[in-house]
């Protein structure tokens, strides 16, 4: 496939900033990843890891945004509140963002923080959302995948009116060849960086190079590529007893690609596997749960720029309009065209068997 600039004719400036940020962010949590340790971790209230990568990300990219776009809200998964009573955390953080502004050229290059700065960057992200007006999600996904120096996702994306406009994910382990198939996924690549904009289409880039290819999603998978799920790797994130049933129903031979983050959007937009699923554990006895918005804003767009069709598991649209989260909405549901619907029958049918039981 030929490699080309970005053709994008809307939203250049914002596609500009959040490419660049993302990248920089990708080398930063990279760089973390290559050499964690125990004390680079927090366990947040809600018992959820979180590292020095993700809230040193989270202000790294939220200073580009506030930079130029002031006006603009943003939705951040992070906080500050065990960073500001964590002084040796603190201060790596603090100098993991200026160390951030080394890699790329561009705005800020170079440029130094103070402590109280990239601080306020962070709890930036505090905004709630909402069906009005236009507002930026950012996340670094999948830190379980992180700490386990596997797949993880830097990802951003700007939201109006309650639609995803832009999308950016940046995935630093994965790379051109095919992910492997098999219980565990491990690092594979140098990197990529995938970008899409509403009605321009999306694209995909090495981390190293500005050389962009056109992604797009067949509609079924090739008979050189059957059908395969892709799934997160841990079963407390999406219900892997029902999934392997709506396998079955869709005569699904190959095992699970299984991996954290938006990194499965990234996979599928470029063809591999071929239904992205995600339904909620209280199918299988698990508790209630609502899909947070920076978890899935980008990578949805990313599949309906690439040909595909990414809905909840009743075959609903995404709605990014009532909040921080996906209340609206219930599972994920993203394939190509022509077996998006196929899979959505099968989900009705796996969950309606559950239920006689």
């Amino acid at each position: 496939m030929s490699t080309s600039p970005l053709p994008y004719t809307r939203l250049q400036t914002e596609t500009e900033v959040a490419i660049l940020s993302v990248l920089r962010a990708c080398y930063l949590t990279k760089n973390v990843q290559d050499t964690l340790v125990n004390q680079d971790t927090l366990i947040k209230k809600d018992k959820s890891p979180v590292t020095v990568a993700d809230l040193s990300a989270q202000s790294l990219i939220s200073l580009h945004l506030q930079s130029f776009f002031p006006e603009d809200p943003i939705i951040g998964e992070e906080d500050t509140s065990e960073l500001r009573v964590n002084d040796g955390l603190r201060e790596k953080v603090v100098k993991l963002v200026s160390e951030g502004f080394e890699r790329e050229e561009g705005w800020g290059k170079d440029k130094k923080f103070s402590e109280e700065e990239v601080l306020n960057a962070i709890d930036a992200g505090s905004a709630e959302g909402g069906s009005k007006g236009r507002f930026w999600t950012i996340v670094i996904d999948g830190t379980s995948g992180f700490i386990r120096h596997q797949q993880f996702a830097v990802c951003l994306a700007l939201i109006v009116d309650g639609q995803v406009e832009l999308g950016v994910i940046g995935c630093p382990n994965l790379g051109p060849e095919p992910a492997k198939i098999g219980e565990e996924i491990i690092p594979n690549g140098k990197g990529v960086l995938m970008v899409a904009v509403r009605g321009e289409g999306s694209y995909s880039r090495p981390l190293t190079s500005p050389d962009y290819t056109k992604l797009s999603l067949p509609p079924s998978p090739p008979s050189s590529n059957p059908l395969t799920f892709l799934e997160s790797v841990e079963s407390g994130h999406s219900a892997h007893s029902i999934q392997a049933r709506i396998g079955e129903l869709l005569e699904v031979k190959r095992p699970s690609l299984r991996m954290d983050s938006q990194a499965k959007y990234a996979c599928l937009g470029r063809g591999e596997g071929g239904v992205y699923l995600r339904i909620p554990t209280k199918y299988a006895g698990g508790k209630e749960y609502n899909e947070k918005i920076w978890d899935h804003a980008s990578g949805s767009l990313l599949i309906h720029e690439s040909g595909g069709i990414c809905t909840d598991m009743h075959g609903q649209p995404l709605d990014f309009g009532v909040g921080r989260t996906l209340k609206n909405n219930e599972g994920i549901v993203a394939a190509g065209k022509e077996i998006h619907g196929k899979a959505v029958e099968a989900v009705k049918k796996a969950v309606e068997e559950v239920g006689a039981k």
